[in-house]
């Protein structure tokens, strides 16, 4: 099971997005689609699904929060042909951020924002570069402008399996911003490719929780390990979520989730999700109880 998932809000379009994303990557499908009735959002869709062998889940809960490019996907393409044609599908009723074209960093790039809201780097690489096609990119803005590398760092202490890895600083007069650092760092959690940055401009956007990155547990006390660790803002406690030091949403929950929250009877179910509702950390004892509670 993939320990670390990015977890992506949508308003209604979670499936529909879903779909449109493993159109345009190998290697993917749809892993499974759930209601989940009485939430306080009315019943939302929870969707999973493979986008190029990385796992990623999706919710329709509302119009709550809104993507914006602190967290974008930064795809490995092998060719000029793949980046124009990702490139063509996704600008498609969205909005160019940085136009088609060669930069100092790639011969043939160009980031977008679909029409979804989400965000996509499309890169030319070397075939050899492409182990992990899709890569979350990090791009520490406003109140963390500055903070890429502390960050870096701080993950890669918390995580087991983890490694930084490039490391490059902005020269000077390369960036806006005066805080602004680290202009690119990648790095592994748990075997997975991530990528950071510090935003060269001055910009009013930062992380919500759009995009979290849920983190599956095996026990209780992985839950209590992780929450000890990343919960810094306790107004954003709630049903496993939590806000790390940075302002990146985290969800802490069991690995057996599906299997807690759907393989009971509709009333045992309903129970359930009315306990994990009332929870800010996650109590696997307490969601049990609820099961047989009449």
């Amino acid at each position: 099971m993939q320990k670390i998932v990015p977890h992506l809000w949508y308003d209604k379009e979670a499936k529909e997005a879903a779909l449109f994303y493993i159109s345009l990557f190998d290697r993917s499908k749809l892993l499974n689609a759930t209601v989940i009735e009485n939430t306080p959002s009315g019943d939302s869709e929870l969707v999973s699904f493979e986008l190029a062998g990385l796992e990623f889940m999706a919710i329709s809960a509302g119009p709550y929060f809104k993507f914006n490019p602190s967290i974008s996907m930064m795809v490995a393409c092998s060719s000029v042909e793949e980046v124009n044609n990702k490139w063509d599908a996704l600008i498609e009723g969205g909005t160019e951020l940085m136009p088609l074209g060669e930069y100092p960093f790639s011969k043939w790039y160009g980031w977008v924002q679909d029409r979804f809201g989400l965000s996509w780097q499309l890169m030319l690489v070397d075939n050899d570069q492409t182990a992990q096609k899709i890569t979350p990119n990090f791009l520490f803005s406003s109140d963390s402008c500055g903070k890429a590398e502390d960050a870096v760092n701080f993950y890669t202490e918390v995580f087991g399996d983890s490694e930084m890895g490039f490391i490059s600083k902005y020269g000077a007069g390369e960036a806006v911003s005066s805080k602004a650092k680290v202009n690119y760092a990648d790095f592994k959690l748990d075997g997975i490719n991530f990528s950071a940055m510090d935003n060269a401009f001055d910009v009013d956007f930062n992380f919500n929780e759009a995009f979290s990155l849920i983190i599956n547990c095996k026990d209780q006390k992985e839950i209590d390990y992780f929450w000890d660790r990343l919960s810094a803002v306790p107004e954003a406690e709630q049903c496993g979520w939590v806000k790390d030091q940075f302002g990146l949403s985290w969800q802490i929950v069991p690995d057996n989730m599906n299997e807690i929250m759907f393989n009971g009877s509709r009333d045992e179910n309903i129970r359930i999700t009315e306990a994990l509702f009332k929870m800010k950390k996650i109590d696997l004892e307490a969601l049990e109880k609820a099961r047989f509670e009449k």
